[in-house]
């Protein structure tokens, strides 16, 4: 017993020593410590030469699912049920457009490029996310908050989390089973919302009070104790009932958001979720093959490239649609398209994990999720300056249409007489 504990402590040592000095690169660089955590995984993986650092891989993964958990339980303690229906209908709209365009035109252009077509649906669903935590970092530090896209981003990308989230653990049921038949469709779909629907209408009556009543004891530490025992207890009933863990964590975190004692509750878990989502970010890294990027980065570029299209058409034609101005309707479109997310990163391990995808989709989504994660400032930063420009042209086009006069039919009825 003394050699596999041996094991596991030095395998946690290495992981939080090399991820705190690659964060520390990444931060005098200025980039996303999410990077740098990938990069830590990379350099201790087993897929680095010269050797892996790593000796137990399975404990990573075991850590990886725990990080998980905690990461989408605090993601969804952002998002109170007040909040949900706050963000409008037109937040709403954007996101569905949004979320099933990019995933439409995603699974027809990675089919095309060959891929199996486990690989292509969830491939194409991680595509289809766009990272809050990247984006609302970046227009913060861009001084664009107050922009009035800026809301009707942070809107969009709280519904599309939700859809997205709830995609996967109907796509997780149904390729757990082998089977894509219409059948399978509509009892996943069924059991997904059915538990949603539960946890928001009978878990809110529940949840909530009992948080509250365990913070009546001024214990910091039971209600820590507490609050990541419903993330775990949900996650449970979730992975029993066949669907993502990651969605009962999620609806977990939006039932602790409905307690008085939320705010509390939510600096208290903070500390617990950034070592478990370091160490899910190290794993991700740690497992990707990048001895397989010749086979898959002409793809992964394409997939790039249609990601930000996709996803700026989608989200400038329906806010146009809903009477937006060209401005607001072009710079939400940017900052949505600029940046996949970590969301992306569960997406891809979600798929390998219930056996349906190939491990090749890691390391690609690893790879997309890097690229643009590096390129959200600057097309954002650039593309708000293009976007101003690009608005006044359509503008000036939207004015001339309207001042253009009626063409000349023949009809002379309403000449007035010579």
């Amino acid at each position: 017993m003394e050699a596999p504990i041996g094991q596991i402590l030095q395998d946690f040592a290495v992981i939080m020593i090399i991820a705190s000095v690659m964060t520390l690169v990444f931060y005098r660089l200025k980039q996303p410590v999410v990077i740098g955590f990938i990069v830590a995984g990379i350099i201790i993986g087993p897929y680095s030469p010269p050797f892996s650092l790593i000796h137990n891989l399975d404990v990573l993964n075991l850590f990886a699912e725990m990080g998980v958990i905690l990461l989408l339980f605090t993601v969804g303690m952002e998002f109170p049920i007040q909040k949900l229906k706050e963000v409008g209908r037109k937040a709403i709209v954007i996101a569905s457009s949004e979320a099933f365009g990019t995933l439409a035109i995603g699974f027809v252009v990675a089919q095309s490029l060959g891929l199996g077509f486990y690989d292509s649906l969830f491939i194409a669903l991680a595509i289809s996310v766009t990272s809050t935590v990247i984006i609302m970092r970046v227009l913060g530090e861009l001084r664009m908050m107050k922009d009035e896209s800026a809301t009707l981003i942070l809107g969009t990308t709280i519904i599309e989390d939700i859809i997205i989230i709830s995609l996967l653990a109907i796509f997780q049921s149904a390729g757990a089973s082998g089977e894509f038949s219409i059948n399978e469709i509509i009892i996943s779909v069924g059991i997904t919302i059915g538990f949603i629907a539960a946890v928001l209408v009978i878990g809110s009556k529940i949840i909530p009070r009992l948080m509250d009543v365990v913070a009546r004891t001024n214990q910091h530490d039971v209600l820590i104790v507490a609050a990541v025992g419903v993330a775990f207890a949900l996650a449970f009933v979730s992975f029993q009932l066949g669907i993502s863990v990651a969605a009962g964590a999620f609806f977990a975190g939006v039932l602790v958001a409905e307690s008085r004692s939320h705010s509390v509750t939510s600096v208290l878990a903070n500390p617990v979720k950034d070592i478990f989502a370091a160490l899910f970010f190290v794993s991700v890294g740690a497992l990707m093959d990048f001895s397989l990027i010749p086979q898959f980065i002409v793809p992964a570029l394409i997939l790039i490239g249609v990601s930000i299209g996709a996803k700026f058409l989608t989200v400038y034609v329906s806010s146009r649609i809903q009477k937006l101005n060209n401005l607001t309707s072009a710079r939400t479109a940017l900052g949505c398209s600029s940046s996949g997310g970590e969301i992306a990163l569960v997406v891809a391990k979600g798929g390998i994990d219930v056996g349906a995808a190939t491990p090749i989709i890691l390391p690609m989504i690893g790879t997309m999720t890097i690229i643009t994660t590096f390129i959200a400032p600057y097309v954002i930063k650039y593309g708000w300056r293009f976007t101003e420009k690009f608005a006044k042209s359509q503008d000036k086009d939207d004015e001339k249409r309207h001042k253009q006069p009626p063409s000349n039919t023949g009809d002379t009825s309403s000449k007035p007489p010579p």
